[in-house]
């Protein structure tokens, strides 16, 4: 299930971040988390799916403001990919991790 507030999927009738019942089956075009990673991971993150095709949209979790502050290599971004490229960005983020990827951010990570 897919819940349009938090972009996740979730196996049961609720959103594992914000609580919702709201959620949906996944549409293909519907941009679901994928994972939060540092600047340093990002950016290579970003261009191996640029390279394979895969559309990708980040935010970042700080913002510009604070990360000029504390330094841009503190910034960390999190990954939105649509469904019908989900799995596919997963496996490649998990090669280039060499760990599974965060299924689903906690209530804390997740911006309303």
């Amino acid at each position: 299930m897919y819940c349009e507030k938090c972009s996740l999927l979730s196996e049961g009738d609720r959103c594992p971040a914000c609580g919702s019942r709201k959620v949906r089956p996944p549409k293909d075009d519907d941009y679901c988390f994928l994972t939060e990673k540092d600047a340093m991971w990002s950016g290579m993150l970003e261009d191996i799916f640029r390279q394979e095709g895969i559309p990708c949209m980040t935010r970042p979790v700080l913002g510009a403001g604070f990360a000029m502050k504390v330094g841009p290599l503190s910034e960390k971004s999190r990954f939105y990919i649509p469904f019908s490229h989900l799995q596919k960005a997963r496996e490649l983020a998990e090669a280039l991790m060499d760990a599974p990827v965060q299924q689903a951010a906690s209530e804390d990570d997740t911006e309303t």
